[in-house]
């Protein structure tokens, strides 16, 4: 038997820390919580300061029996779950399940999951900090008492199975109000005259907007005005009356926090945020890389520091100093500073080896993994590395009286974008270059274009600019993003179109009655407000005071709403499309991935169909209509109607085009943007991109 217990959460974080440690230590993973509130009751004595009662987790009996053996057994035991609030708890619970002395320092964490970072959290364990435990224990008794006293208002004057909790319930209302914004946005007119310009042949031709008058601005919001200024213009000359040359420096972004990493995932690589953290989650528990073994590729990945380790920032200035010319290499390291809410109780996300490049790692990858590993590695070696330098030009153009200006802006030295650029619109940027001009010169008229123009509502929240609006607002934390989105996609208070989110019915109906009745639930500085007290208790706050100020005022809308909630009926759509199992005609409900036909005699009849959308193409196999269907994940994919007889599917476009090789189908692939056209015959190597989209 080992004289150590190390317990941790997952097996693959066993795995890779069993690999450090020698034949003295045993490493088990606790596969999570073993202990948690009860899920068939609130589990909390309101009466009693808020006395949770904590349960073993269904299941977990024989786990728990398991560790409490070999606990007894042990010297000595360390508690290594995540460096976070969750963790902490996590920790307390097994002290507390396994008997171990509340004052031994068996605590240990690490930022990283390498051969360093273990043994030197072995070096220095720390008794167990009961104020974070007290922090997430406010944090869950609070989310408990919403959920299970407002829900069960919800079931009965809704309908079942729906749930009120204290983020979510923000979130949706975020997205709700976004939508009324849509719905109530006033399109406005307006016009932009664009002269194109031409100092020579030589130099080629420039563009230059139209500003104002007089050097004031002037809004052209009609096509009498757009007139106006086209016949005062073009039978006259533009004359340059001012220059102004100089240099624009852009400094590179910090290393990626959790938000930040699920927003960039979700542009770059068109990632959601739950795929997101459950492929950095591998990566930092641990892989095995060619070259390098058993390790942790990246730091703990729910965090909203910016703060970088001395001992990072010089591997990343040594590794740039190897790899790239001095001039890329700042004189000192860059600081970052996070808001002022940010808890940084450890590092921003950053590769744990700098040296472990994402070319070195990739054959020991799969492709998600191998994706968002470059994305965190080329974030962080940017980071350290010198600005990007622009040489800029603008130009003032007088013609017909009225103002016109032109500027361009040219990659002088790239600096940080060598490695990695977070803008996308870098390269359209670098590309716009005007001619040497000079004060008093004219220059030719080639062309002028006024164009008619209209206001566009706000757009619909991804689920990367909901994160974004969360954490500015001081919604929620790290780790509580993503299951905060998945929970109102699973509860169909929103629907997933694209990439945009959108209100379902029945989230507008439940946010109507949360806003009505609870309104402090969804009130977004309340939200902000009460991170903020669970910040205080981490500090040493007292956390069921805390939870009391909460309640006293809730308890009072609680009771209220009892008696003045009022009953809402969702009426489901009645089709002509008869149920084959029963003979009833179906209905269309609204589910996590959309509207979907169900038979109205559930729970006795369960049978449900997808909304038949049809392509307008024929199926190649059997001639019947393909259809756009959605996968059980929500993904569109196209297959024939007559499935199951006839298995024909694609998950690009079916066109009603023949291929010019074979002859067989042809399908419009779109991938990042880019089309192209493809043969669905595996065989064929047609392929051509669309250029008229």
């Amino acid at each position: 038997m080992a004289d150590n217990l190390v317990i941790v959460e997952s097996p693959a974080k066993a795995n890779t820390i069993k690999k450090y440690l020698g034949k003295n230590y045993k490493v088990i993973a606790s596969m999570g919580h073993l202990v948690d509130l009860p899920k068939s009751q609130i589990g909390i004595d309101l009466e009693n300061n808020f006395e949770p009662r904590y349960i073993t987790i269904r299941g977990k009996g024989e786990l728990l029996s398991k560790l409490k053996k070999e606990a007894k057994a042990a010297k000595k035991v360390y508690l290594a779950t995540d460096p976070d609030r969750e963790g902490e708890a996590i920790s307390w619970h097994l002290l507390n399940a396994l008997e171990l002395d509340r004052k031994a320092k068996n605590r240990i964490t690490f930022n990283e999951i390498t051969k360093n970072a273990v043994k030197e959290g072995l070096k220095n364990p720390r008794i167990l900090d009961e104020n974070l435990v007290n922090a997430q224990q406010a944090r869950r008794i609070v989310d408990r008492i919403v959920g299970y006293q407002i829900s069960p208002l919800l079931w009965k004057n809704v309908k079942k199975g729906l749930s009120a909790g204290r983020v979510q319930s923000v979130a949706t209302k975020i997205i709700c109000d976004r939508e009324k914004e849509i719905e109530n946005f006033v399109t406005e007119e307006y016009w932009t005259l664009t002269a194109i310009l031409e100092k020579d042949v030589k130099n080629g031709k420039f563009e230059a907007r139209f500003y104002g008058k007089n050097g004031k601005k002037v809004d052209v919001t009609n096509e009498k005005k757009a007139n106006l200024i086209l016949e005062s213009v073009k039978n006259d000359e533009f004359k340059v009356t001012e220059v102004k040359n100089g240099t624009k420096q852009r400094k590179p972004a910090p290393p990626f926090t959790t938000s930040t990493l699920q927003q960039e995932a979700s542009k770059k690589l068109n990632f959601t945020t739950k795929r997101t953290m459950s492929v950095a989650q591998i990566l930092y528990e641990g892989l095995e890389v060619k070259g390098f073994g058993t390790l942790g590729l990246i730091t703990y990945m729910r965090t909203d520091s910016l703060r970088i380790s001395k001992e990072a920032q010089e591997a990343a200035r040594n590794y740039l100093s190897a790899n790239y010319a001095p001039e890329f290499i700042p004189k000192t390291a860059p600081v970052y500073k996070a808001k002022g809410n940010a808890q940084d109780a450890h590092e921003a996300i950053r590769p744990a080896n700098v040296e472990i490049t994402p070319a070195l790692a990739k054959a020991s990858l799969k492709p998600e993994q191998y994706k968002l590993y470059k994305l965190i590695w080329e974030r962080f070696v940017a980071s350290q590395m010198t600005n990007a330098v622009y040489d800029t030009v603008s130009a003032n153009l007088v013609s017909g009286g009225y103002d016109f200006k032109a500027s361009g802006m040219k990659l002088k030295f790239a600096g940080f974008t060598k490695i990695y650029d977070e803008s996308a619109e870098t390269v359209k940027e670098q590309s716009v270059s005007i001619p040497l001009l000079k004060e008093g010169e004219t220059v030719k008229t080639v062309d002028i274009d006024a164009k008619q123009n209209f206001t566009v509502p706000p757009s619909r929240y991804t689920e990367a600019s909901l994160i974004k609006t969360m954490e500015e607002n001081g919604i929620g934390r790290p780790s509580t993003y993503s299951p905060t989105i998945s929970t109102i996609l699973d509860r169909g208070y929103v629907v997933k179109e694209q990439k945009s989110l959108k209100p379902t019915e029945l989230g507008e109906i439940v946010n109507s009655m949360m806003s009505k009745h609870f309104e402090d639930i969804v009130d977004v500085t309340f939200t902000a407000n009460m991170e903020k007290q669970l910040d205080e208790i981490e500090e040493g706050r007292e956390w069921t005071e805390i939870v009391n100020e909460f309640y006293n005022p809730f308890k009072a809308h609680l009771a209220k709403a009892e008696s003045t909630m009022e009953k809402v009926e969702i009426k489901d759509e009645e089709t002509d499309i008869v149920c084959e199992k029963c003979g009833r005609n179906m209905v269309i409900k609204s589910g996590r991935f959309g509207k979907f036909l169900a038979c109205p005699g559930f729970p006795e009849c369960r049978n449900t169909k997808t909304i038949a959308v049809e392509t307008g193409v024929d199926c190649p196999l059997c001639r019947g209509k393909i259809l756009i269907k959605k996968s059980q994940k929500g993904k569109k994919y196209y297959g024939c109607e007559n499935f199951p007889e006839c298995e024909f599917m694609l998950w690009d476009e079916p066109l009603n085009q023949s291929c010019p090789k074979c002859g067989s189908m042809v399908a419009r692939n779109i991938f990042r943007g880019r089309r192209k056209l493809k043969c669905i015959n595996e065989n064929c190597d047609y392929e051509v991109a669309e250029t008229n989209k």
